[in-house]
C-alpha cells in the first residue's frame, strides 16, 4: 500500500516552510471529493465550478465532459438541469444514470480513462461499501495518469478513509447582491472547507461564481487561545475542581 495517501499537507510541505494556499486557477488535483448535504445541490454546483476551474483551456480541446449519479444520489438531487449548466456544456454533457455504486464506479473509472472529456463529476449518496481504499485509489490512478479531472461529490457522506487529493466540505452561502437589479438572484456562492490536500495547506473560503472564471475569499482562521472553560454537563462545579 502506498502510505504517502496518508500524508497530510504539513507533511509534505519542506522543512521550515508552509503548504502554500489553494486558490482558484493553482493547480489542484486530478481526483478531488466535495462533501455535502443531500438536501440542497450546492455540493453539486461547487463541485462543477471546481471542476470547471481545474479544467480551465482544456474545454476548447475536449468535446464532452461525464456526469455520474448512483440511483440514492438520483433521488436525492434529480438529474442535471442542461439549461441551468453553463452555456458551454449544454450541449457537451453525457450523463449516466448508474444503478448501484458499483456501477457509479465503473463508469467514472472508464470515464477518466477517456482522453477526449474534459472533466468527470460523480455523485454518491452515503458510504457504500464499494468505495473502500482501493477503489478511490484507482479512481486517483486513472485520472493522474491519463490526465481527466473528477470530483466526486459525497451526499449525506461522512468522512472516511480516501486517496482523493482534495477533499473539501461544501454548504451553499449567501449570494452577493446583484449589481444592477437588487430583486434579481445573486451569483452562486459556497463555503468551502478544504480539510485534506495533498499539496495545500487546509483553510477555509467562500466560493463564488462570477460568471467567467471562479472567485475565492479566503477566511481567516480565528485565534486558538486553547480550552478556557470546561463543559458542565450534569455535574457540580465542584465535582469538576475535585
Amino acid at each position: 500500500m502506498d502510505l504517502s495517501a496518508f500524508t497530510t499537507a504539513g507533511e509534505l510541505a519542506p522543512l521550515g516552510k508552509q503548504a502554500p494556499r489553494w486558490r482558484p486557477g493553482l493547480a489542484g488535483a486530478r481526483h478531488s471529493e466535495v462533501f455535502a448535504g443531500g438536501r440542497e445541490a450546492g455540493g453539486a454546483a461547487a463541485a462543477l465550478a471546481l471542476a470547471l476551474d481545474e479544467a480551465a483551456g482544456r474545454l476548447e480541446q475536449r468535446s464532452h465532459v461525464l456526469w455520474v449519479q448512483d440511483a440514492a444520489a438520483l433521488r436525492l438531487g434529480g438529474r442535471p438541469y442542461r439549461s441551468g449548466l453553463p452555456e458551454p456544456l449544454r450541449h457537451r454533457l453525457i450523463h449516466v444514470a448508474a444503478r448501484t455504486p458499483e456501477d457509479l464506479l465503473f463508469a467514472l473509472e472508464e470515464g477518466v480513462r477517456c482522453r477526449d472529456l474534459a472533466f468527470v463529476i460523480g455523485e454518491l449518496a452515503g458510504n457504500p461499501r464499494a468505495l473502500d481504499f482501493t477503489a478511490s485509489r484507482r479512481l486517483s490512478l486513472a485520472a493522474e495518469k491519463h490526465g481527466v479531472p473528477l470530483v466526486l461529490v459525497r451526499l449525506d457522506a461522512a468522512r472516511d478513509l480516501s486517496s482523493a487529493r482534495m477533499r473539501w466540505q461544501v454548504r451553499s452561502a449567501p449570494s452577493p447582491a446583484p449589481q444592477w437589479n437588487a430583486f434579481a438572484p445573486g451569483r452562486p456562492a459556497w463555503h468551502a472547507e478544504l480539510f485534506r490536500a495533498r499539496s495545500h495547506a487546509p483553510g477555509e473560503w467562500i466560493l463564488r461564481d462570477d460568471g467567467h472564471v471562479l472567485a475565492a475569499d479566503r477566511i481567516a482562521a480565528a485565534p486558538d487561545h486553547g480550552d478556557l472553560a470546561f463543559a458542565v454537563g450534569d455535574r457540580s462545579l465542584a465535582a469538576i475542581a475535585g
